[in-house]
């Protein structure tokens, strides 16, 4: 789990935005898209791991997945919450 204080200073690598923890119920939904495999990113890639959690930015819209306790903070690497629904 990334820490509240890590979470103060991080910031989404597209519009600065602030970040929050996604919760368990999202985790769980997206992780069943990927065990299906019909969950792409941002970048057009099919996510193949399971997320630990996920940092979602302030309007809602993209989740930046955490992987073995590892925030992935890469723009293409973002989930599209809008496509997960």
């Amino acid at each position: 789990m990334i820490s509240d204080q890590l979470l103060e200073i991080l910031r989404c690598p597209q519009d600065r935005s602030a970040l929050h923890h996604a919760d368990a119920d999202q985790i769980q939904r997206i992780n069943e898209r990927i065990k299906s495999q019909e969950l792409t990113n941002v970048g057009g890639e099919r996510v193949k791991k399971q997320l630990d959690g996920g940092l979602i930015r302030e309007s809602g819209d993209l989740l930046y997945p955490v992987i073995e306790q590892i925030a992935v903070m890469l723009p293409d690497e973002a989930i599209d919450l809008t496509s997960t629904n």
